[in-house]
């Protein structure tokens, strides 16, 4: 059965914890946005695994979502996350691709290959998988923002720098939509490198893309969650479960414009138990 969760920053993860049990939902993605700021993740697994105890609750990974390319303490901190990933039972950790910031794609590709040859041999040594999440950051082909890793164009150029098996995509259909991707077809092809999968879906303004086209910077795409987006997820849930997918579905919050400050949960309670429904009906 394909799990279905969600994502908590690490530094609110003992505080929220008891809710995201109670509320349902199946598996947690721990994660930190910009860096680990010293937290000691032995600690936060030992208090996390004090409050899950015979709950159900699974942790599915850990991501860091840091430039490993241009800081040398973003690659250090992805190292301890791959060490540590084990302490909570998590068998994945994703993180960004990183980035020249500025320059193409292209040009990251031997800093690429040397700082992920290394790192896919960390994780193959603890029986963890890396996952690229495929947020493009503002970033473009010719002008990369802290992720290279964002469309499939530069996935083919990555996985034949570093082509281990533990190397792999965090993967979520709104940062394809955005860029106009067929994201069944893609997800059919690249399945075999899926490790995660997010919970988080995208609305295209079609009226506006009509009139005034499309470009990153202008408003044409808001992220949403689940069942209130563009995309099938019974059909996203059937080509998982067709392709043998092993990984959880997490809810990655905090972005629908419909649903801020109080009425994140709500939002997030409602993906879930849509999630759900189509985990039953595909």
């Amino acid at each position: 059965m394909i799990r279905i969760g969600t994502c908590v920053k690490g530094e609110e993860l003992i505080k929220v914890l008891p809710g995201v049990i109670a509320s349902g939902f199946e598996s947690v993605e721990i994660y930190f946005d910009s860096g680990l700021k010293n937290m000691d993740l032995a600690q936060l697994a030992y208090q996390a695994k004090e409050i899950i105890q015979d709950s159900g609750v699974e942790f599915s990974g850990i991501g860091i979502y840091v430039n490993p390319l241009q800081d040398d303490n973003s690659r250090k901190e992805i190292e301890e996350c791959i060490d540590k990933a084990k302490l909570f039972g998590a068998k994945v950790v994703s993180t960004f691709a990183g980035a020249i910031e500025n320059a193409p794609v292209f040009a990251a590709i031997p800093r690429f290959k040397d700082v992920f040859g290394e790192l896919t041999k960390r994780a193959e040594a603890n029986g963890i998988r890396i996952g690229i999440e495929n947020a493009h950051m503002n970033g473009f082909w010719y002008g990369a923002k802290c992720n290279i890793g964002y469309c499939p164009g530069a996935w083919e150029l990555m996985f034949e720098a570093v082509p281990s098996s533990t190397l792999g995509l965090t993967w979520e259909p709104s940062h394809q939509l955005e860029q106009f991707i067929d994201i069944y077809e893609q997800l059919e092809v690249w399945l075999p490198r899926v490790v995660h999968v997010h919970g988080k879906d995208a609305k295209l303004d079609k009226e506006f893309i009509a009139k005034y086209g499309a470009w990153f910077g202008q408003h044409y795409c808001d992220h949403k969650f689940p069942g209130l987006g563009d995309s099938d997820w019974r059909k996203i849930v059937s080509i998982l479960r067709k392709g043998n997918y092993q990984g959880t579905i997490d809810i990655e919050g905090f972005h629908d414009p419909e649903f801020q400050g109080e009425r994140e949960m709500e939002g997030q309670k409602m993906a879930l138990d849509y999630l759900k429904r189509c985990r039953e009906e595909s």
